[in-house]
């Protein structure tokens, strides 16, 4: 129940003197104190009175409301899009029309939505499209390009895309409308078609020019081709007339260290007999011109090897303090003997290089240090840098003028005279450490200054300690000689020189001696001796490729128990080294040096006595 004051009150049009009609029917709406709004209808009667009628059409204002607010929100998003939207009824009237499309036909909202698409477009437009409205009047969604001309005269290229309205029931009740302008992308298309008419044209004729263009360079490659081959022919002449010679230098060298090898033992049999002065100075100067002879062939030997590519290098982790001390410990008693104070200075680092090659550097600028030195002190030691350690000699010497600097690498080049007139070397040992640091890949460092001194060192980079090779048993070389007396040794030697010479160096410590020729007689000859040998001293290259790692495994077999082994070589290569160590005996390089075997003969005995 609604209470409200006079109706003339509220409604003063219906008073008396508002002058309108009393027999109209007026119908208005109020919003009531609670937010309700009412639809009321007043009319007169015809007894004179007036009737009212009163509805809440409250849901029926908010659901307006809402749909104006729902039709505000979808024309601001349509009209934000770049693209003409429209909708349009199953009569093909238009019912919602976005700003981009009233802007391109240049005419507001009002004059285009609730009209024919036949008005709006006009015959012409309108024919056009026609097909394709009665298609998605059909149901079918349907996309297809057209020409378009703005309110200003241009014509613009548009992709049209139709899509059916369903109802309920699948009845169509329209279809809603997106035209793109696609004019960019087809001015883009037809540039891009032109540019490859143009690059087409462009790559035929520059075709033929290069065409000529390769004609002349064939010709001049295969003038070039015949140049090189003709260049590489005469290279492989000069590479393979130097490997000859290099072979041969080898082959030789190694030849002449086989009788070298049986002089040298003959020598120190003779140094250890009895003599007079007289005969012991020359037996002396013998060994001495013996030992010069064998250094120029072991080095010829190595220079040989490194330059034919047949030394391959011995890679591993090792401690550098290891190495210091072995150098210094065998290059004190040359340095002592020439009043020279020989120190060194350890160190902890792991480096990654060949220890035997690198060996043979350090002895080589140890050797020059000593020569070249008449008094005062040399330094062995070592430098970290940045992930390598120098390693480094240092001497008080005569020093070496800064132009011969880069000479001082080459063949037969002597740094310079002995300052006591001794021997100065073949001028090799350089030569040899160049070799090796190119093999390596290791820098040579030299510094010097003339009157003041050297330096010469090798850089190594730094080694993985997790990666360090296990150490080889250590032998005792330090065991007493007279040991060897009485201790029962068999030699296998192939040559009968050095046979000879190895009983009689044998015999001459009182050495129990039985020699042989090869594998078969050493065989033959254990069957009948009483006691297995204490030592077995084997040449590696026998007769018929037999070798001396065959022999001691036979008798190592032939025992069933290990027997104590020596194996000499005059070939140094890594590969023969490598397979001595894992049989798990020793290795002496020929030249022999009789002190190295009776040492090792002395330790065994030792061991042997030891059980």
């Amino acid at each position: 129940f609604i209470e409200l004051p006079e109706i003339s009150c509220q409604f003063p049009h219906f008073a008396p003197e508002a002058g309108r009609n009393p027999t109209e029917t007026v119908c208005v709406e109020k919003m009531c104190a609670d937010g309700r709004i009412l639809e009321i209808h007043i009319g007169p009667m015809p007894d004179g009175g007036m009737v009212s009628t009163y509805n809440d059409i409250t849901e029926r204002k908010q659901a307006e409301l809402a749909f104006r607010d729902s039709e505000y929100r979808i024309r601001l998003i349509t009209d934000a899009v770049p693209a003409l939207i429209a909708y349009v009824d199953s009569e093909q009237r238009y019912r919602f029309t976005n700003q981009p499309y009233e802007e391109w036909f240049g005419r507001p909202r009002s004059t285009i939505n609730g009209q024919l698409m036949s008005d709006v477009l006009g015959t012409e437009l309108y024919e056009a499209r026609r097909h394709f409205a009665e298609q998605a009047l059909a149901g079918q969604r349907v996309t297809f390009e057209i020409d378009l001309t703005t309110a200003g005269g241009r014509i613009r290229f548009a992709l049209a895309t139709y899509v059916p309205h369903f109802g309920p029931g699948g009845v169509v009740l329209g279809f809603f409308a997106m035209i793109q302008d696609i004019t960019e992308r087809r001015m883009a298309a037809e540039e891009i078609r032109e540019a490859k008419e143009n690059l087409e044209r462009r790559v035929a004729e520059r075709t033929i020019e290069l065409t000529a263009v390769n004609r002349q360079l064939s010709q001049e490659i295969d003038e070039r081709r015949l140049a090189e081959e003709a260049l590489r022919l005469a290279k492989a002449e000069a590479e393979q007339a130097n490997m000859s010679k290099t072979k041969f230098i080898a082959g030789a060298s190694h030849d002449l260290l086989q009788p070298l090898n049986a002089a040298r033992v003959f020598t120190e049999t003779v140094a250890g007999s009895r003599l007079g002065p007289r005969n012991r100075g020359l037996v002396a100067n013998l060994s001495l011109a013996l030992q010069s002879l064998e250094d120029l062939l072991s080095t010829l030997l190595d220079i040989s090897k490194l330059d034919a590519g047949a030394l391959q290098p011995d890679i591993c982790d090792f401690r550098l303090d290891d190495l210091l001390m072995l150098l210094a410990n065998e290059t004190a008693p040359q340095a002592k003997a020439k009043g020279l104070a020989l120190r060194w200075v350890g160190s902890s680092a792991v480096v990654r290089s060949d220890p035997l090659l690198i060996t043979r550097v350090l002895r080589n600028f140890l050797s020059n240090a000593i020569r070249y030195t008449p008094g005062g002190t040399i330094l062995l030691g070592c430098r970290r840098q940045r992930g390598m350690v120098e390693i480094q000699v240092l001497d008080s010497g005569t020093g070496i003028p800064e132009e011969k600097l880069g000479l001082i690498f080459e063949e037969f080049q002597r740094l310079a005279a002995d300052p006591q007139g001794n021997d100065g070397g073949m001028g090799l040992g350089l030569a040899i450490v160049e070799r090796i640091a190119r093999l390596l890949d290791h820098r040579i460092v030299v510094r010097s200054a003339p009157g003041r001194g050297s330096l010469f060192g090798i850089t190594l980079p730094l080694g993985d300690v997790a990666r360090l090779r296990p150490h080889a048993p250590a032998v005792d070389t330090v065991a007493r000689l007279d040991r060897v007396r009485g201790i029962r040794v068999m030699v296998v030697e192939n040559d009968r020189a050095e046979r000879i010479a190895m009983q009689a160096l044998l015999q001459s410590w009182h050495c129990e001696v039985e020699v042989v020729g090869s594998g078969a007689a050493a065989l033959g000859r254990l069957r009948s001796m009483r006691q297995r040998p204490d030592v077995v001293v084997a040449d590696f290259h026998l007769d018929a490729e037999e070798t001396g790692l065959q022999v001691l495994n036979s008798i190592h077999a032939f025992y069933r128990q290990p027997v104590p082994g020596i194996i000499l070589t005059a070939d140094r290569t890594s590969e023969i080294l490598d397979a001595v160590r894992e049989g798990g005996y020793q290795f002496l390089n020929k030249p022999l040096k009789p002190a190295r075997l009776r040492s090792l003969l002395a330790h065994f005995a030792e061991r042997n006595a030891r059980g």
